[in-house]
């Protein structure tokens, strides 16, 4: 205990104080703890101004100065493009300067003890509120969907690495409820300075996996991951020594000292105030949205045609032999799939992709590319002949299509979810 104290009042060397002001600027603008609570009222505001002024000087960082590429394309579901790499090169940029800057006007500061406390609790709760966020969306099974019917008819290999990780870990509800329980468990244990070491050791090893997942099946989060991993291992950096003595060393270890303590009640009633708040606003909050969703979900899932398999017995259309149907798949939730070349669908592995919203009343189809479009693709009227046999009539884009549709008793053994504890051969 008495070299845990000595060694805390020691002067720090220059390299480390350095290092210390280029870290903590570098974190402070990276992490931006002021733009977390951006859904409470007037907080928006100081979060538009701020991520404003962030993107005029990555531009202009990147036009002068970087060159990573001549158009910066922003992140938009991939978090590794241009504007990302070159954000990370300007926020360092930034840090050095404001390091050089810090030396000069604290030349006398001793050491940054208190500084580097308040620093660390500051990652702690950033890698806390990621790891809760994350945990969240796969304990509910939001994150990684089960392999719907057009997934299951695509050959393996015209799947992307990103899309074939997705599925493998969709298709086991339970594995990826587990992966989900791993992530809160880490949260939770960075949310308390007691068990903090320990959440710090779970998160390490959380991350490590999604960082490697990330980077073997090229996954566009590799920037983020790597980041949550890396800031995993820096909470458990003044533990090290530590942790090392014994695990491998097996000597025996001194309680580490949690300071600064809090002097008053005042201050402890505070602390578990703001607590409170944080789960709340970062753990509570984001599960009502999440249990929100799955409710619309649900209720989208009950507003679909069917769902299954059909080849197409008869089409009139475009007489380009590239927009013809070849089939036609209806997933579990409104949305399908086209075995044709034609762009007006969304393209992907090899189909073209749709989403549609039912007028059960009207037996109207109207389609459009994603559920986020607000431009119709087209509007198809719908009749069934049988339960087998449904046919299709209307405008796609500005053509005249009829299409005649017969459902296939397609089976997909993927879709049986097995599992066997006893198994007499290698299946």
């Amino acid at each position: 205990m008495n070299s845990e104290v000595s060694a805390a009042a020691a002067p720090w060397p220059r390299w480390r104080k350095a290092l210390f002001r280029f870290t903590c600027l570098y974190l402070l603008l990276l992490l931006a703890p002021w733009a977390w609570p951006a859904d409470l009222p007037g907080f928006s505001l100081i979060t538009t101004y701020y991520f404003g002024a962030e993107h005029w000087l990555v531009e202009l960082g990147n036009q002068h100065l970087l060159h990573v590429k001549d158009a910066l394309v922003e992140p938009n579901g991939s978090g590794d493009t241009s504007y990302a790499y070159a954000q990370l090169g300007v926020l360092a940029l930034l840090a050095l300067a404001g390091t050089l800057l810090w030396g000069l006007l604290d030349r006398r500061r001793r050491s940054y003890n208190r500084a580097s406390y308040w620093l660390l609790v500051l990652v702690r709760y950033y890698v806390a509120l990621a790891a809760l966020s994350y945990g969240l969306l796969k304990v509910f099974g939001l994150q990684m969907p089960f392999p719907d019917q057009s997934a299951l008819a695509t050959p393996l290999g015209d799947l992307l690495p990103m899309r074939l990780s997705w599925y493998f870990i969709g298709y086991s509800p339970g594995y990826q409820v587990f992966s989900g329980l791993m992530e809160l468990l880490a949260g939770l244990l960075l949310l308390w300075r007691r068990t903090a070491t320990l959440g710090a050791l779970v998160a390490t090893g959380v991350f490590l996996n999604v960082m490697m997942l990330n980077l073997c099946y090229d996954i566009p989060v590799k920037l983020y991951s790597t980041q949550l991993f890396l800031l995993s291992l820096l909470l458990l950096l003044p533990d090290l020594g530590r942790l090392f003595r014994f695990f491998v060393l097996h000597q025996p270890v001194a309680v580490p000292l949690l300071s600064p303590a809090l002097p008053t009640w005042h201050w402890r009633v505070a602390r578990l105030t703001l607590k409170v708040v944080f789960i709340g606003l970062f753990a509570l909050m984001p599960l009502g949205r999440m249990l929100a969703y799955g409710a619309e979900d649900a209720a989208a899932k009950r507003q679909r045609l069917t769902s299954g398999v059909f080849s197409v017995a008869k089409f009139e259309g475009p007489a380009a032999d590239s927009l013809r149907w070849r089939n036609v798949i209806f997933d579990s939730s409104p949305m399908g799939s086209v075995a044709t070349a034609d762009t007006a669908f969304q393209r992907r592995y090899g189909r073209g992709y749709f989403s549609y919203r039912l007028d059960s009343v009207a037996h109207v189809l109207i389609l459009r590319k994603t559920r986020a479009d607000t431009a119709t693709l087209g509007r198809l009227h719908y009749a069934w002949t049988d339960s087998n046999h449904l046919e299709l009539r209307g405008r796609l884009r500005h053509d005249s299509v009829r299409v005649a549709l017969v459902r296939q008793p397609r089976h997909f053994q993927l879709a049986e979810r097995q599992f066997h504890w006893l198994s007499e051969a290698n299946r």
